[in-house]
């Protein structure tokens, strides 16, 4: 992988950390950079996945491997927002 590609991914990853915010069902009480650090990983995971697979190496756009991300980073998303609750409620 690049720095291009680093950095691209990075930036994907805002944006896919967002999405999967209002992709996941319920309220998530997590904050937002907490958000984009998982939208940053479902990237990267998201990639990684798709080019093992071996469909992340068409011309244009790669629409499965950024359905693969999404999906990933609603996941995510959820998952973190469960566990971050539950944290931050055993502290009170």
């Amino acid at each position: 992988m690049t720095v291009s590609g680093i950095i691209s991914a990075i930036v994907i990853g805002l944006i896919l950390g967002l999405v999967g915010r209002l992709v996941a069902p319920g309220k998530q009480a997590i904050p937002i950079w907490l958000t984009i650090v998982v939208g940053i990983v479902a990237a990267f995971v998201g990639t990684a996945i798709a080019r093992g697979i071996g469909y992340a190496d068409t011309k244009g756009i790669d629409w499965l491997e950024i359905i693969t991300q999404v999906v990933l980073a609603a996941i995510g998303v959820s998952l973190v927002a469960g566990l971050y609750g539950r944290r931050r409620h055993a502290e009170r």
